[in-house]
């Protein structure tokens, strides 16, 4: 980007004819490996919401090093590979590098339509394509969540609630009746999950459709687009790599406690700790299935003995299930 920054400013490039392709080698390497990394990111989150019991055990340190391995050969691949070998380009086209005239040298990526389509598809349809359905099942999978917690959590209709309500109805006078529609936190959840997919995918897509359309285009019709409007789509799909860490922090309690890890070097890395919910007094450890409700163990750190419940701890697990996303 600092390259590139330099030669939009100055309109030709100064840094000579050796370092032209090697910058467009990582332009396209840099592009590639962040939205495959969204892509991946994506699928762990799925697996995090469809299969939280045994996304410890699947979900490993050595498959998430070896996952963001995949992602750079693949970005690699499809960038330095064919640039280097002038594959990207046809024959009778000259080099990306043009000093024709010395004192204002130009370095730009000229691309052949076929170069243009498939290595657009690697870097961005395909992977947009898996986000968009891994994102809406995502969804899905947290609104049926939401459903099964709210049918567990719903209080039974026994002799004792009811001599609790009479107690508490004599006991306290009456209150006057007031219309305000109380809101349920279930649909809270699910507006949240909602406007959480919408934001992660809504920046993404803004970001870099606009670019990639615009780059096959070029590359069939070389004077269909002008220089200025493909620069400024450019530095769109860049902009996409800042956002990312603030949109991800901001709706990811994992995410930010992993930025704290990294970026704070005092801090005790947990490992392979389960994952915990934002409550002070109780650490969730164990969520298993009864009769197909779900129930969330909790351990205390003032006492020794467990505690299983299932209203308060379903209600956290639910927003557990929502920040996940």
């Amino acid at each position: 980007m600092t390259f590139a920054g330099v030669n939009d400013l100055l309109g030709y490039w100064v840094f000579g004819l050796w370092f032209c392709d090697i910058w467009i080698a990582f332009d396209v390497m840099c592009s590639t490996a962040s939205i495959l990394n969204l892509c991946a990111i994506s699928l762990d989150r799925y697996i995090h919401i469809k299969d939280p019991l045994r996304y410890g055990r699947w979900v490993t340190r050595r498959v998430a090093i070896g996952g963001i391995v995949v992602v750079w050969l693949l970005a690699g691949l499809i960038s330095f590979v064919p640039i280097s070998l002038d594959l990207h380009r046809n024959e009778d086209t000259p080099k990306s590098y043009n000093d024709a005239v010395e004192e204002h040298p130009t370095c730009s990526l000229d691309i052949t339509p076929t170069y243009a389509v498939v290595s657009s598809c690697i870097s961005f349809y395909v992977p947009c394509i898996v986000m968009l359905g891994i994102y809406c099942r995502l969804y899905c999978y947290a609104q049926k969540h939401v459903k099964s917690i709210r049918a567990v959590t719903k209080l039974p209709d026994t002799s004792m609630a009811k001599s609790f309500r009479s107690k508490s109805s004599r006991c306290k006078p009456p209150k006057p009746q007031t219309k305000t529609k109380p809101t349920s936190p279930y649909h809270v959840s699910d507006h949240k999950a909602a406007i959480t997919v919408g934001v992660i995918m809504g920046v993404f897509l803004v970001c870099w459709v606009p670019f990639f359309c615009v780059n096959i285009v070029a590359a069939y019709c070389k004077t269909c687009i002008p220089l200025r409007a493909f620069q400024v789509l450019t530095w769109l799909g860049y902009s996409n790599s800042a956002f990312n860490p603030i949109i991800y922090s901001i709706f990811n309690t994992e995410f930010r406690e992993a930025f704290k890890r990294i970026l704070t070097k005092g801090a005790r890395a947990r490992g392979n700790q389960p994952s915990t919910s934002e409550c002070g007094e109780f650490r969730s450890v164990v969520v298993q299935k009864r009769n197909g409700s779900m129930v969330e163990c909790n351990i205390s750190p003032r006492s020794s003995a467990d505690s299983c419940q299932v209203g308060v701890m379903a209600q956290r697990h639910r927003d557990t299930i929502v920040s996940a996303i």
